[in-house]
């Protein structure tokens, strides 16, 4: 699939639009962040325009643990960014991080729901 300029993918008609987000945090205190990660997904997956959220743990790392998250919009994704959910979120996470989480925007290019 071809890109524009700006490195957005096509837009077409037939096609919605879905943006998914990774957001990687790795913590010495697992036991104290699980609590706030899973809060945030649970309270997260009804937010307008939120296909999915999951909450995943690496295999390989202890103590990182993943959320993605799946929008039907850019706008409902940053909408959700900007909400009271996300910012209690990362308030609670503070002091519990080893670093700053890495966040990652990502064009669904095939991600579609089995249903």
């Amino acid at each position: 699939m071809d890109s524009q300029p700006d490195g957005n993918p096509p837009e077409t008609a037939s096609e919605p639009e879905v943006t998914i987000v990774t957001m990687v945090f790795e913590t010495a205190e697992p036991e104290r962040l699980l609590p706030v990660l899973s809060k945030y997904v649970v309270v997260s997956r009804g937010q307008p325009g939120c296909r999915n959220i999951d909450l995943t743990a690496s295999a390989t790392v202890t103590g990182r643990f993943v959320v993605i998250e799946k929008w039907a919009s850019a706008a409902a994704q940053q909408a959700h960014f900007d909400s009271p959910d996300m910012v209690e979120m990362a308030t609670a996470c503070t002091g519990l991080l080893k670093a700053p989480p890495r966040i990652d925007l990502l064009f669904g290019i095939s991600a579609h729901d089995l249903a």
